[in-house]
Protein backbone atom coordinates (compact mmCIF):
# COMPACT_ATOMS: atom_id res chain seq x y z
CA UNK A 1 0.00 0.00 0.00
CA UNK A 2 2.67 2.67 0.96
CA UNK A 3 3.81 1.40 -2.86
CA UNK A 4 0.59 3.14 -4.30
CA UNK A 5 0.46 6.32 -2.14
CA UNK A 6 4.17 6.94 -3.22
CA UNK A 7 2.82 6.53 -6.68
CA UNK A 8 0.19 9.16 -6.15
CA UNK A 9 2.42 11.92 -4.34
CA UNK A 10 4.97 11.35 -7.20
CA UNK A 11 2.34 11.95 -10.00
CA UNK A 12 1.10 15.25 -7.78
CA UNK A 13 4.62 16.03 -7.54
CA UNK A 14 5.06 15.96 -11.46
CA UNK A 15 2.01 17.64 -12.19
CA UNK A 16 2.79 20.16 -9.46
CA UNK A 17 5.73 20.97 -11.34
CA UNK A 18 4.52 21.28 -14.90
CA UNK A 19 1.04 23.39 -13.64
CA UNK A 20 2.72 25.64 -10.54
CA UNK A 21 0.06 28.25 -10.07
CA UNK A 22 -2.67 25.86 -10.20
CA UNK A 23 -4.58 25.86 -6.57
CA UNK A 24 -6.61 22.30 -6.58
CA UNK A 25 -10.64 22.46 -5.50
CA UNK A 26 -11.98 18.84 -5.04
CA UNK A 27 -15.50 20.20 -6.58
CA UNK A 28 -15.04 22.00 -10.01
CA UNK A 29 -11.26 21.13 -11.23
CA UNK A 30 -8.44 23.04 -11.26
CA UNK A 31 -8.43 27.13 -10.92
CA UNK A 32 -5.58 29.30 -11.37
CA UNK A 33 -4.30 31.93 -9.28
CA UNK A 34 -5.28 34.76 -12.32
CA UNK A 35 -8.44 32.90 -12.46
CA UNK A 36 -9.77 33.04 -9.07
CA UNK A 37 -8.62 36.70 -8.73
CA UNK A 38 -10.48 37.00 -11.90
CA UNK A 39 -13.72 35.76 -10.40
CA UNK A 40 -13.19 37.84 -7.27
CA UNK A 41 -12.64 40.87 -8.87
CA UNK A 42 -15.99 40.48 -10.95
CA UNK A 43 -18.30 39.74 -7.83
CA UNK A 44 -16.42 42.93 -6.28
CA UNK A 45 -17.52 45.52 -9.48
CA UNK A 46 -20.96 43.82 -9.21
CA UNK A 47 -21.22 44.63 -5.47
CA UNK A 48 -19.69 47.79 -5.83
CA UNK A 49 -22.46 48.66 -8.70
CA UNK A 50 -25.29 47.10 -6.90
CA UNK A 51 -24.01 49.51 -3.77
CA UNK A 52 -23.92 52.68 -5.94
CA UNK A 53 -27.51 51.59 -7.51
CA UNK A 54 -28.82 51.59 -3.76
CA UNK A 55 -27.38 54.76 -2.72
CA UNK A 56 -28.71 56.24 -5.72
CA UNK A 57 -32.37 55.32 -4.94
CA UNK A 58 -31.50 56.13 -1.41
CA UNK A 59 -30.90 59.39 -2.68
CA UNK A 60 -33.67 60.06 -4.83
CA UNK A 61 -36.00 58.74 -1.94
CA UNK A 62 -34.73 61.74 -0.02
CA UNK A 63 -36.37 64.48 -2.72
CA UNK A 64 -39.80 64.56 -2.82
CA UNK A 65 -42.24 64.45 -6.65
CA UNK A 66 -43.02 67.99 -6.52
CA UNK A 67 -45.40 68.94 -9.27
CA UNK A 68 -44.78 72.80 -10.53
CA UNK A 69 -48.29 74.19 -11.57
CA UNK A 70 -48.89 78.12 -11.85
CA UNK A 71 -50.19 80.10 -9.12
CA UNK A 72 -54.07 79.68 -8.58
CA UNK A 73 -54.07 83.22 -8.11
CA UNK A 74 -52.69 86.10 -10.86
CA UNK A 75 -53.08 89.13 -12.40
CA UNK A 76 -53.94 89.52 -15.64
CA UNK A 77 -53.66 93.51 -16.48
CA UNK A 78 -55.48 96.30 -16.38
CA UNK A 79 -59.06 96.26 -17.54
CA UNK A 80 -57.90 98.99 -20.73
CA UNK A 81 -55.78 96.09 -21.63
CA UNK A 82 -58.99 94.33 -22.52
CA UNK A 83 -60.99 94.78 -25.85
CA UNK A 84 -64.39 95.10 -25.58
CA UNK A 85 -67.24 91.99 -26.40
CA UNK A 86 -64.46 90.23 -27.14
CA UNK A 87 -62.74 87.07 -25.52
CA UNK A 88 -59.27 87.28 -24.63
CA UNK A 89 -57.08 83.87 -24.78
CA UNK A 90 -53.52 84.83 -23.40
CA UNK A 91 -53.77 82.93 -20.69
CA UNK A 92 -55.53 79.54 -22.14
CA UNK A 93 -52.14 77.52 -22.20
CA UNK A 94 -50.29 79.45 -19.39
CA UNK A 95 -53.16 79.62 -16.37
CA UNK A 96 -56.06 77.56 -18.22
CA UNK A 97 -58.50 80.60 -17.97
CA UNK A 98 -60.02 82.81 -20.77
CA UNK A 99 -61.10 86.70 -19.58
CA UNK A 100 -64.26 87.78 -21.86
CA UNK A 101 -64.86 91.69 -21.49
CA UNK A 102 -68.43 93.08 -21.93
CA UNK A 103 -69.91 96.60 -21.92
CA UNK A 104 -70.57 96.31 -18.14
CA UNK A 105 -67.81 94.23 -16.92
CA UNK A 106 -65.48 90.73 -17.07
CA UNK A 107 -65.94 87.24 -16.12
CA UNK A 108 -63.45 84.78 -16.36
CA UNK A 109 -64.09 81.37 -17.96
CA UNK A 110 -62.49 77.88 -17.47
CA UNK A 111 -60.76 76.33 -20.17
CA UNK A 112 -61.94 72.92 -19.14
CA UNK A 113 -64.70 71.06 -20.97
CA UNK A 114 -67.52 69.91 -18.56
CA UNK A 115 -68.17 66.83 -20.91
CA UNK A 116 -64.25 65.06 -20.29
CA UNK A 117 -62.30 67.59 -19.95
CA UNK A 118 -60.54 68.24 -23.16
CA UNK A 119 -59.79 72.04 -23.77
CA UNK A 120 -62.27 73.95 -26.44
CA UNK A 121 -61.26 76.11 -29.14
CA UNK A 122 -62.27 79.55 -29.58
CA UNK A 123 -63.78 80.05 -32.52
CA UNK A 124 -64.24 83.94 -33.27
CA UNK A 125 -65.84 83.72 -36.43
CA UNK A 126 -68.33 81.30 -34.95
CA UNK A 127 -68.63 83.45 -31.38
CA UNK A 128 -68.54 80.23 -29.62
CA UNK A 129 -66.46 77.60 -27.92
CA UNK A 130 -66.03 74.59 -29.92
CA UNK A 131 -64.40 71.57 -28.08
CA UNK A 132 -62.40 69.23 -30.76
CA UNK A 133 -62.58 66.09 -28.63
CA UNK A 134 -66.46 65.63 -28.55
CA UNK A 135 -67.96 68.46 -30.68
CA UNK A 136 -69.60 70.18 -27.35
CA UNK A 137 -69.97 74.02 -28.39
CA UNK A 138 -70.65 76.99 -25.89
CA UNK A 139 -71.30 80.58 -26.21
CA UNK A 140 -69.55 83.13 -25.22
CA UNK A 141 -71.10 83.49 -21.36
CA UNK A 142 -70.16 79.62 -20.84
CA UNK A 143 -73.53 78.11 -21.97
CA UNK A 144 -73.68 74.86 -23.30
CA UNK A 145 -75.79 75.00 -27.16
CA UNK A 146 -74.39 71.45 -28.01
CA UNK A 147 -72.72 68.31 -28.23
CA UNK A 148 -72.68 65.84 -24.87
CA UNK A 149 -71.59 68.68 -22.33
CA UNK A 150 -73.51 68.25 -19.19
CA UNK A 151 -73.34 71.30 -18.16
CA UNK A 152 -72.03 75.58 -18.71
CA UNK A 153 -68.00 75.92 -18.35
CA UNK A 154 -66.95 77.06 -14.80
CA UNK A 155 -66.22 80.46 -13.83
CA UNK A 156 -63.43 81.72 -11.90
CA UNK A 157 -63.45 84.17 -8.64
CA UNK A 158 -62.58 87.88 -10.82
CA UNK A 159 -61.81 91.03 -8.64
CA UNK A 160 -59.64 94.34 -8.89
CA UNK A 161 -56.46 94.54 -7.74
CA UNK A 162 -55.32 97.28 -4.79
CA UNK A 163 -53.14 98.22 -8.26
CA UNK A 164 -56.29 98.41 -9.96
CA UNK A 165 -55.39 95.39 -12.06
CA UNK A 166 -57.60 92.24 -12.56
CA UNK A 167 -56.49 89.29 -10.46
CA UNK A 168 -57.80 85.67 -11.26
CA UNK A 169 -58.59 83.37 -7.93
CA UNK A 170 -58.77 79.76 -9.66
CA UNK A 171 -59.36 78.28 -6.09
CA UNK A 172 -62.55 79.43 -6.16
CA UNK A 173 -65.35 78.33 -9.06
CA UNK A 174 -68.76 79.10 -9.54
CA UNK A 175 -71.11 76.82 -11.78
CA UNK A 176 -74.01 78.18 -13.72
CA UNK A 177 -76.43 75.44 -13.09
CA UNK A 178 -76.29 75.88 -8.66
CA UNK A 179 -76.99 79.29 -9.03
CA UNK A 180 -73.63 80.65 -8.29
CA UNK A 181 -73.37 82.82 -11.37
CA UNK A 182 -75.13 85.55 -9.26
CA UNK A 183 -72.55 85.55 -6.26
CA UNK A 184 -69.65 88.17 -5.94
CA UNK A 185 -66.97 87.43 -7.52
CA UNK A 186 -68.43 85.37 -10.38
CA UNK A 187 -68.97 88.93 -12.55
CA UNK A 188 -66.75 92.01 -12.39
CA UNK A 189 -69.27 94.79 -12.84
CA UNK A 190 -66.65 97.35 -14.83
CA UNK A 191 -67.52 101.02 -16.48
CA UNK A 192 -64.81 102.86 -18.47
Amino acid sequence: MADVSDVKEEKRAAQDADAPGLVRSPLRGEVTRRGLFSVLGFGWALFAGASAGMLGAMGRFMFPNVLYEPPQEFKAGFPEDFAVDAVDERFKATYGVWIVREPSGFYALSTVCTHLGCTPNWLSADEKFKCPCHGSGFVKTGINIEGPAPRPLERYRILLAEDGQLQIDKNTKFQQEKGQWELDGAYLPYSA
